[in-house]
């Protein structure tokens, strides 16, 4: 065969690897793992030889490793032990979706719940009950309690309420002004959130404002 080469062998203790090129068209490499089997069949014969495939960055179905299998099958001794891709590449400045917990009831005076993500609650918060969260904190009923949103440092969290009538705010590491000035009697869902530094408050639908990006979450 001419031309560049698209796999490579090389042999270890524990038998031959086939390092199979991964930019290359598919079909070549087909075509070529049947010329290499053709050319060195007298190298392929013998005691069982374990080959282990090794496809780079390359994903294949498992119809075209099966393609792979039927070439290598011709060659009786050969055992094919494993056919593995790269584990894929993570971006490190990939943010990932955070979880959003779905959870129904009231929070009562005197209990804490904590999550990592975020919290929608379909209930209320009474004045001693506590929310932690990670994330964001949307309450679908009254919030007289305590909430932290963004408690590991998440300045961007914000807290949502139906009714905003909190004992405290938190958001990271700053806290709410005093519980008279969160005082609403609006027919409208408000959230709070950080701007400058400083806890302010506004209607839900101005959400888009504070958040230009579409939010998406992974429910669990």
């Amino acid at each position: 065969m001419t031309g560049k080469i698209y796999i490579t062998i090389k042999g270890t203790k524990e038998g031959l690897v086939f390092l199979l090129d991964d930019k290359c068209d598919f079909t070549l490499l087909l075509d070529e793992l049947n010329s290499k089997l053709d050319k060195h069949v007298q190298q392929f014969t013998g005691p069982i030889v374990h080959i282990f495939i090794k496809l780079g960055s390359r994903q294949l179905e498992e119809e075209d490793k099966e393609r792979i299998r039927s070439i290598l099958r011709k060659q009786g001794n050969l055992l094919i032990q494993s056919i593995e891709s790269d584990p894929p590449v993570v971006d490190p400045n990939l943010k990932l979706a955070p979880t959003l917990h779905t959870m129904t009831g009231i929070i009562r005076s005197g209990q804490t719940v904590e999550f990592e993500g975020h919290l929608l609650l379909l209930g209320d918060v009474n004045p001693g009950g506590t929310i932690r969260c990670s994330g964001d904190v949307y309450v679908l009923g009254a919030l007289r309690g305590t909430v932290h949103a963004g408690k590991d440092g998440d300045v961007e969290a914000i807290i949502a309420a139906s009714l905003m009538k909190p004992t405290q705010l938190r958001i990271a590491e700053i806290i709410s002004r005093p519980p008279d000035e969160w005082t609403s009697a609006e027919p409208w869902m408000e959230y709070a959130f950080l701007r400058e530094g400083t806890m302010a408050i506004d209607k839900m639908t101005s959400l888009s404002r504070q958040r230009k990006e579409v939010m998406l979450f992974r429910g669990v």
